[in-house]
């Protein structure tokens, strides 16, 4: 019943929004930037705001066209590779002759989408032969194709491994450290030849007893069946996953806005002053963040749900409990794969110390194959994106995918 009476309303403010959008850009030709139109470009600049203001449900283009190889500009162009309902193993195929790394970037399934890597995808690309899973809005696929949960996304990271083949690598951002995990235990333990090389596992919830955040705490003080009860919702008719259960991305995101409100209100009275100021750099910055950030996608519920009980509530992966289609998952069974994880020293979402404990899982990996680094002065998002992600960690998981050694204070 929310879902619907949300998308009764998203659907009468819509055009409240389209006509402001609309409004801003005719007046705003009739702004000259001198003092006599000031108030006209304050009204534009509310208008914008207004404007832009609302939830979205569709993909934004990652807008990669080109990419710099050395001196030569080459063309980038993206590829399905494999699709299933639920996902598809894009492909950023690149015009050129040289033989790169293969690297599957595993997105999260956690209310974006896989286009919030974008800045991750893009450090990547000049070095290295870039997949990425391009998960598909839970809303969007119809109940024929059944259900999602933790196996079924373990499932989706094997074969997308194997449609890479031998010799690839594999990047998790954030809540699929855990399923990469399981997925390269799986496949290890099986000696299935498509076992990725490295593993690089960033900013994961691998043990949320460590150190735990807020978010942490949240998943611990209800059952289960409370968030079943209060978060999960049936996709509307009009939809083609109607009847379909989800957890709707726009509770999501308006949990992490919560989170941050005092931050997300600054940013958008900055804004407004850049509107009003004539700065359209940051302008610009801030149109681009948010169009990702408000482009939210709904999760599948019994994914959603066994994500919270098995990693955030009963820890089964670090207990040793996890299992997949009814299969003890063993960590210790990973022996080849180089295993680089990285943690933000400023992460309220991941502790340091949550994805780092996958180290100690990998028992049976030489310690020469297992290094943490933990960025300094990086948050969460820091750890992938940004100037940081670009100059002091990418180095780094350069190596663990080149196979390098690392210096000896980045060891494990």
């Amino acid at each position: 019943m929310m879902y619907s009476l949300y998308q009764a309303q998203q659907d009468l403010l819509t055009p409240m929004r389209l006509f402001a959008k609309g409004t801003g850009a005719v007046l705003r030709q009739f702004d000259s930037g001198r003092p006599e139109t000031f108030m006209l470009r304050q009204f534009t600049a509310a208008l914008e705001l207004v404007g832009s203001s609302g939830i979205t449900h569709t993909r934004p283009p990652f807008g990669f066209t080109t990419v710099m190889l050395g001196n030569e500009e080459v063309a980038v162009e993206e590829e399905a590779v494999l699709s299933t309902p639920f996902g598809t193993l894009l492909h950023f195929r690149k015009d050129c002759a040289v033989s790169q790394p293969k690297v599957l970037v595993v997105a999260p399934i956690s209310g974006h989408f896989a286009t919030l890597l974008r800045g991750t995808v893009q450090v990547l690309l000049p070095d290295n032969d870039v997949y990425i899973t391009d998960w598909t809005n839970a809303r969007d696929v119809p109940l024929s194709a059944g259900r999602f949960g933790l196996d079924e996304f373990i499932d989706h990271v094997i074969r997308f491994q194997e449609e890479i083949g031998p010799g690839g690598h594999v990047l998790a951002v954030c809540q699929p450290a855990v399923p990469v995990l399981a997925a390269a235990a799986v496949m290890a333990e099986a000696g299935n030849p498509a076992t990725p090389d490295s593993m690089v596992l960033m900013a994961g919830p691998i043990d949320t007893r460590v150190k735990p955040t807020q978010v942490n705490r949240l998943a611990q003080e209800h059952e289960i069946a409370w968030f079943e009860r209060n978060l999960i919702e049936t996709v509307p008719w009009r939809f083609q996953g109607s009847g379909r259960k989800v957890y709707p991305g726009v509770l999501q995101i308006s949990a992490f806005i919560s989170m941050n409100l005092n931050r997300h209100v600054t940013a958008h009275q900055e804004q407004y002053r850049n509107l009003v100021g004539g700065d359209s750099e940051l302008a610009d910055a801030h149109r681009r963040f948010y169009d990702e950030y408000l482009a939210v996608m709904d999760m599948p519920a019994e994914f959603y749900l066994q994500t919270v009980k098995s990693v955030f509530q009963d820890h089964d992966l670090p207990l040793g409990h996890m299992t997949h289609h009814g299969r003890p998952v063993r960590p210790e069974a990973i022996t080849r794969t180089r295993l680089l994880t990285v943690e933000g020293e400023r992460d309220d979402i991941c502790a340091v110390g949550q994805t780092s404990a996958a180290l100690a899982l990998c028992a049976n990996l030489p310690a020469a194959l297992k290094h943490n680094h933990v960025q300094q002065g990086a948050g969460h998002y820091g750890v992938f994106s940004g100037r940081r992600w670009a100059n002091e960690v990418y180095p780094i998981v350069r190596r663990a995918i080149l196979g390098e050694p690392f210096p000896s204070r980045l060891a494990s």
